[in-house]
């Protein structure tokens, strides 16, 4: 320093080795809010309603994403705002379309999944599976049989893939 007097710093190497240890905290009981919170949470109904909202508001983004990319077949015969009105329009359309397909997809997963899992009394993978394979085949039943059955097969192990990836399951 200008005046003189310089600081030093100690050598804690001898400190260093010694690693602090953290503090074990008290485990305390749930509230009485936090467990009407989860009782809330476990209802099936609640659980699905929220998971189908989410799908939509995902859809919904995904929508406006993807209309954004859309192009008009004939762009270089549109002034600047007939362009604009059309991905106006195209984006809310596939909005709108995705939204619906998120939100169901999300809603009758949630259901399955729930369902499965208080009837089997057992929180693992195999209630995945299932929900899996009952929201392909449900969204693809349209298509016949053999397209609920791909769908089925297809969800299932795509649900899967996802819940091994998030190990959620150990």
């Amino acid at each position: 320093m200008a005046d003189g007097s310089e600081k030093t710093v100690p050598n804690d190497s001898a400190n260093s080795k010694e690693v602090e240890k953290p503090q074990i905290q008290p485990i305390g009981l749930p509230t009485v809010e936090e467990i009407r919170g989860q009782d809330i949470w476990n209802n099936c109904a609640v659980r699905s309603v929220v998971s189908g909202v989410m799908g939509g508001g995902l859809g919904i983004f995904m929508g406006l994403f993807l209309g954004a990319l859309d192009n008009p077949l004939m762009q270089e015969e549109m002034t600047g705002r007939q362009q604009i009105i059309f991905q106006a329009k195209q984006m809310g359309r596939r909005s709108w379309s995705s939204a619906k397909a998120f939100a169901v997809m999300g809603f009758v997963f949630s259901a399955a999944e729930c369902v499965v899992e208080k009837a089997r009394a057992k929180h693992d993978i195999t209630n995945t599976a299932i929900a899996g394979c009952t929201t392909g085949g449900a969204i693809s039943a349209k298509g016949g049989p053999k397209a609920a059955c791909f769908g089925c097969a297809g969800f299932a192990a795509f649900s899967v893939v996802i819940e091994k990836f998030l190990e959620r399951h150990q």
